[in-house]
This record gives structure tokens, sequence and C-alpha cells, in this order.
């Protein structure tokens, strides 16, 4: 499995097939997003797609149309369903040159009970990258789909973010969705701030859409804009009781299209309903800015 390098100016990029996944994005000697090596997992790497939905569904079950639907665990740490398919399956490259790449995924319903077919288009350019996602609904009957990109930032003593958001769901045992409240001062990022000192895994509603991360001693900043169909947005800091290596070097800022557990919310938490043959597609805009 080759390993696909892209260029762009200053910008380059190491991306991999496996999970459809970047493992590099660089300003010359600058990391925008957490480094990887060749090897690494998907988890391990600098960003991943998330389709045909992320984040968890309470119970490993939903009902949709009169259906009921059950999931098994696809992680080994994780007693629930994970992030969709497209992060844990092989990508085909459909299409390169210098500067871009699309990738194309089709899942035929063993493992999910979902098929479609979907495409991840990598582009760079001398200031940034553009990302496209899209999926098609390729089953027998409409059901709820949703988008998403897990980027790992790099996070330095002086990192600082700013973004706007509406509510933020609380978090419960096993890593699910409570309730929405208003943010707390220490996750208000009206005006930047540092990311709080502890553990981080919740989920905020009516992003904004776009994010900038400051790295003072990199005199480097990263503002993130996304299609207004990325209506929310996870954060995640992680810690050493999650994981012993954790040095407090990255963490995850992740638009979505719908909430966590949007399956069993009376809206749907976002997720978008795809008849057959219909598609549900968003961008994501990465762009390099000085600090």
């Amino acid at each position: 499995m080759a390993v696909i390098s892209l260029h762009s100016g200053p910008i380059t990029a190491r991306i991999s097939p496996l999970g459809g996944a970047i493992l590099r994005l660089d300003a010359g000697d600058v990391p925008l997003l957490r480094p990887a090596a060749d090897g690494a997992a998907p988890i391990d790497s600098a960003c991943y797609p998330l389709v045909p939905f992320g984040n968890r569904i309470r119970g490993n079950r939903f009902a949709f149309a009169g259906q009921d639907y059950q999931l098994t665990p696809n992680t080994a740490w994780d007693s629930h369903y994970l992030h969709g398919e497209g992060w844990r399956s092989l990508w085909a490259v459909q299409d390169r040159s210098a500067d871009a790449v699309l990738l194309c995924h089709s899942h035929a319903g063993q493992a999910l009970p979902y098929s479609y077919d979907a495409e991840q288009h990598i582009a760079l350019r001398p200031d940034g990258a553009d990302l496209r996602l899209s999926v098609t609904n390729r089953g027998a009957v409409a059901m709820p789909f949703g988008l998403g990109w897990h980027p790992y930032l790099p996070m330095t003593p002086a990192t600082t973010l700013q973004t706007q958001t509406g509510r933020m769901w609380t978090e419960e045992p096993g890593w699910l969705p409570g309730h929405p409240v208003a943010p707390p001062a220490a996750l208000d990022f009206h005006n930047p701030q540092p990311l709080p000192p502890h553990w981080v895994n919740n989920g905020f509603e009516d992003w904004s859409g776009t994010a900038r991360i400051c790295w003072p001693e990199r005199q480097t900043a990263l503002r993130l804009s996304a299609d207004p169909v990325f209506r929310c947005m996870f954060l995640f800091v992680s810690d050493t009781a999650f994981d012993p290596q954790y040095q407090r070097d990255f963490f995850a800022l992740e638009p979505m299209t719908h909430l966590a557990d949007g399956h069993n919310l009376p809206d749907l938490g976002g997720l978008t309903v795809l008849a057959p043959g219909q598609t549900l597609s968003g961008q994501l805009h990465l762009t390099v800015e000085p600090a």
C-alpha cells in the first residue's frame, strides 16, 4: 500500500489509502496537523474521515422507519461502534496529481446496515488544503447519514483556540453525550484561549463553521472553514488516564454534520435522510496564517 505525497508551494502532505487518512500536512517545517509515520494506524494519523456518520450510537442500536438496527463494536477498547466504516477501510485511489488526490470507498452493508459509496478529495494550495467528502446511499431504503473529519492539531504550551458555538453537550460514562448546557468559561472560545489542562470530550451545537488555532512559538496559525452543513463540532483533549503516553501535545477539533447519538434523538441530531441514490457532501478548508 503506497503512501501518496502531495505538494503545492511550501505545503506538503502524506496521504494513506488505509482509512483515507492524512498522515502529515506541513507548511515548510511547521506541522499543521499532528504528524504520523507512514505506517501509522488511522487512529494515530493526522486526520481521518467520518462516514457514513461519526461518533457513537447509544447501546449500539437505533430504530428508523419502523426497522430496528443493531451494531457491533468495531474496536477492541470501546464497547460502542465508533465513527463509521471509512476510517477502518482501504480507500482506492481514483485520481491523483502533484497537488491533489481523489479517494473512493464503498461499503455493502455487512458490518454496518448501510450500503454507500464515499469519495474524499484532498487538494493542496500554496497556503493550505481543501478537503471534500461525500456519501451516496446505494441501499434499497432511505437511511440517516452524516459526515465529518477527525483532525488532530498540534498543541504547544502557548497554543490558543478561537471559535464560536452554541450549547455544549455534557459527557456521560461510556463517552456518550448527556444533555445540552451553556459552555463553561473554560470551553467558551469566543475569544482566543488555551485548551483546558484536563480531559475534554464534548460536542457543540450551532458551530460557526470556523476555528483559528494559533501557535505563537511557531509564528503560525491555522484557520479551519467548513461548509454550513457542518453545524456541529466536537472537541477532544486526552489525558494520561485514557492514554498513558499522552504528553499534552495534541487535541482534536472535529467538524461534524450531526450530534453524537443523533440516530436516537427526536430530530436525528442533524443527520440527513438520504433516499437511494441521494448524496450528502461538504468541504473543509485549512488556511495557513501568520500568528
